[in-house]
């Protein structure tokens, strides 16, 4: 893999995890062309034909729906704060492993299956 695709994947996979926190602030059109841009997979010309519009008007729609949602991030922190949480439950799930007490160990994994499942 390529630099130039792991930043892609990268790209593709933060723009998803935006829109699972943020869809609901964006426009029905930017959510339905990021569905089928990034999460489809689909390219702008497809989209555009699918749309019957230009693809530089699919394109403006996805750079403004980008727009939107890093804005939310940058004033909400939704994806941070999930994704410190998560490396909090991976660091309590290492504690737990680590202890000889299988109770207190089942418990303490139990608690943070259950915050996952929050």
């Amino acid at each position: 893999m390529t630099v130039h695709e792991t930043d892609a994947l990268a790209k593709t996979t933060r723009i998803n995890m935006l829109f699972d926190f943020y869809e609901q602030l964006l426009t029905e059109k930017q959510q339905t062309f990021l569905k089928y841009y990034f999460h489809d997979d689909y390219s702008l010309g497809e989209i555009a034909t699918e749309f019957n519009i230009s693809r530089q008007a699919v394109y403006e729609h996805v750079k403004r729906a980008e727009a939107v949602l890093e804005n939310c991030e940058s004033k909400l922190k939704l994806l941070a704060k999930h994704e410190a949480a998560e490396q909090w439950l991976q660091k309590l799930d290492a504690a737990a492993e680590t202890l000889a007490d299988g109770d207190l160990r089942e418990e303490l994994m139990a608690i943070a299956q259950g915050l996952r499942n929050e």
